[in-house]
């Protein structure tokens, strides 16, 4: 046994994960999370051969920004520069790094700008086609707009205003090998009462936390879905995702999360925008 094996981790890039085994003369490689826990295993041969996806990637880019103002006021949030290009390209890049190439987009507010920008997709050597929503139809209605004659595979999704490290090939891997209709990708997020809590049993006081930390898993605005989901959400009526998942739920249908480790950023206010600028430069 190697108590000290070389190992990759699920936040390495294909270069640096492909850099290491050559420079080690090795076939194979364990990958582990940020926690050491072995979660999957990378062949060389896998990375050399460059392989493609046909899995249709989703990418929802029709919200308004509001919280972004005044910086949205002219350009649709997936436009907003981050490290010098868009972040809806910057997606489109992590998405096509990893060998998906069949791209639609989601547009409403200021679509033409963002159809402008990305037009068909030969720019990055991929195949862009879009559908619009003449009023909101929330993070799952744009679904009944897809085309009915997608190939019979999963389906990627993705929140246009994310920036993440995220494996897609690993996410994709872990939703066929679960056997679901869906997988929703989650963060952890802490949060800590900044006061001592009091725990009382009737008029009895019976302990006192020092500023607890509650920790919980949070939506992370990616998902996995199978076709025959995705084929079943018409009418072209609002509907969010969560009720979409909660629907599936109830009806006794599988599930999955795929925690998220590596770097994830919902660009969603000021704060969080400006947190992007500071980290771009050493994520990506």
């Amino acid at each position: 046994m190697n108590e000290h094996p070389t190992i990759a981790s699920t936040q390495d890039q294909r270069h640096e994960i492909m850099a290491l085994m050559k420079s080690r003369d090795l076939l194979h490689i364990p990958v582990v999370d940020p926690h050491g826990v072995l979660v999957g295993l990378e062949k060389l041969q896998h990375l050399i051969e460059n392989p493609e996806y046909d899995n249709p990637v989703f990418l929802m880019a029709g919200g308004f920004g509001t919280r972004l103002r005044p910086l949205t006021d002219n350009t649709p949030k997936p436009l907003l520069e981050v490290g010098g290009r868009p972040i809806l390209e910057t997606i489109l890049g992590r998405f096509i790094e990893a060998g998906f190439h069949n791209f639609y987009i989601s547009t409403h507010y200021k679509a033409e700008m963002i159809r402008e920008h990305f037009g068909d997709g030969s720019a990055w050597g991929v195949t862009i086609r879009y559908v619009h929503e003449e009023k909101p139809l929330g993070t799952a209605g744009g679904l009944s707009l897809l085309p009915k004659n997608l190939p019979e595979l999963p389906i990627l999704m993705m929140n246009g205003d994310l920036l993440t490290n995220i494996n897609f090939e690993f996410l994709l891997d872990f939703h066929q090998h679960q056997k679901g209709v869906a997988t929703m990708c989650v963060r952890e997020y802490d949060f800590q009462v900044p006061y001592g809590v009091v725990q009382i049993e009737k008029h009895l006081v019976t302990d006192i936390v020092e500023k607890p930390v509650h920790k919980f898993f949070v939506n992370a605005g990616i998902y996995v879905l199978d076709p025959e989901l995705v084929r079943g959400v018409g009418g072209g009526g609002y509907l969010d995702m969560p009720m979409l998942l909660e629907k599936q739920i109830e009806a006794g249908k599988r599930v999955n999360s795929f925690p998220i480790h590596e770097y994830w950023l919902d660009i969603g206010r000021m704060s969080e925008y400006e947190s992007a600028h500071e980290n771009y430069n050493r994520e990506f």
